[in-house]
């Protein structure tokens, strides 16, 4: 049976309610208006300013100078998309007909993922493929030990079925490598029923609150947030977690949580974060936003890990070596030991 509580979903009112009913009376295509009303809903309404030392009323003066009631809509949209580039969100959003803007916080850092250089050097290219899962055991030739190697890609929806026959081919197993890296996010849903395989006893992974009033430090309680073992096969043993800078939102989420297992660790550079979750509303021109309004906390409820979750062994890509994977040839070494 599936057990998953996700508590930090609870209302976000003092976000949307205002939205289900936009007044059609503020309705104005003036740029000037909709800068102010842009930059007014994120001071109010964003949760990483102090996380990520953003000074937002420098960031209104850069761009407000940059405004003006005369300029089209190519040129507002732009300036409003980099105004909000400056949180370094990707959770963060301009959407209009013609646009979306975006961050790209996968830039930050160096690619270090190569499905070519898995596929032709680390596993059999006749792997299996079971829903999101693409997975088979290393070959001998870079393994002394049988390890189960698992690529998920996205989170895309995983079923108890999937899970199911992933585990029971991998049960005898010494160790598992679950590559997330490159994993932008999708569903939080699977992040749950994910770690649900991994743990034996519901296990505390680390806390959430949510943005309650108009002050930058105005939060709610810290919620708990639990995982709960799944009543179907687990891997108990040791699992290496392969992140990167393109780890983000649900993959963050994930890697996050392991912090709380023992048998689990992460390899390869820092997350994306993404541990916000996004709500928004209007403009009103009719483009649409969104951003950050809550935040996810480790288990000494600090919210750092927004700016990455750290990697517990740092590894990065030698791209002059392209037939080797050093993020996996670590994770390797770590589950020989």
């Amino acid at each position: 049976m599936k057990k998953i509580i996700v508590v930090f979903i609870a209302t976000f009112c003092f976000f949307s309610c205002e939205r289900l009913f936009f007044d059609e009376s503020v309705a104005t295509k003036d740029p000037v208006e909709n800068f102010n009303y842009l930059w007014d809903e994120c001071n109010r309404k964003y949760s990483y300013f102090d996380v990520k030392n953003i000074d937002w009323d420098s960031v209104k003066t850069v761009y407000k100078a940059k405004i003006n009631s005369n300029m089209g809509d190519e040129a507002l949209f732009t300036q409003l998309g980099n105004m909000l580039s400056a949180l370094r969100d990707d959770h963060t959003n301009l959407i209009s007909d013609f646009n979306i803007s975006r961050f790209g916080v996968r830039y930050l850092g160096q690619d270090n993922f190569d499905w070519r250089i898995v596929t032709e050097n680390y596993i059999p290219q006749n792997y299996y493929i079971t829903g999101p899962f693409r997975h088979s055991f290393l070959s001998f030739q870079v393994a002394n030990k049988n390890i189960a190697y698992v690529r998920f890609g996205s989170f895309s929806g995983v079923t108890n079925s999937q899970l199911d026959f992933v585990l029971n081919k991998y049960k005898d197993a010494e160790g598992l490598i679950l590559d997330i890296r490159e994993n932008g996010g999708g569903y939080v849903d699977d992040v749950y029923s994910l770690l649900s395989r991994f743990v034996k006893d519901s296990t505390l992974v680390y806390y959430s609150r949510i943005k309650t009033g108009e002050a930058h430090n105005d939060f709610s309680d810290a919620s708990p947030v639990y995982v709960y073992p799944d009543d179907g096969p687990k891997f108990l043993k040791k699992v290496a977690v392969l992140v990167d800078r393109g780890t983000y939102s649900a993959g963050s989420f994930t890697a996050l949580a392991t912090k709380a297992l023992d048998s689990v660790f992460l390899v390869g550079d820092f997350t994306g974060g993404g541990l916000g979750l996004p709500n928004g509303g209007q403009l009103p021109n009719g483009w649409t936003y969104r951003f950050s309004v809550s935040q996810t906390l480790n288990l000494n409820k600090s919210p750092e890990y927004e700016n990455g979750v750290p990697p517990d062994h740092k590894v990065l890509f030698n791209w002059d070596k392209r037939t080797k994977d050093e993020i996996i040839d670590k994770a390797i070494e770590l589950l020989e030991e």
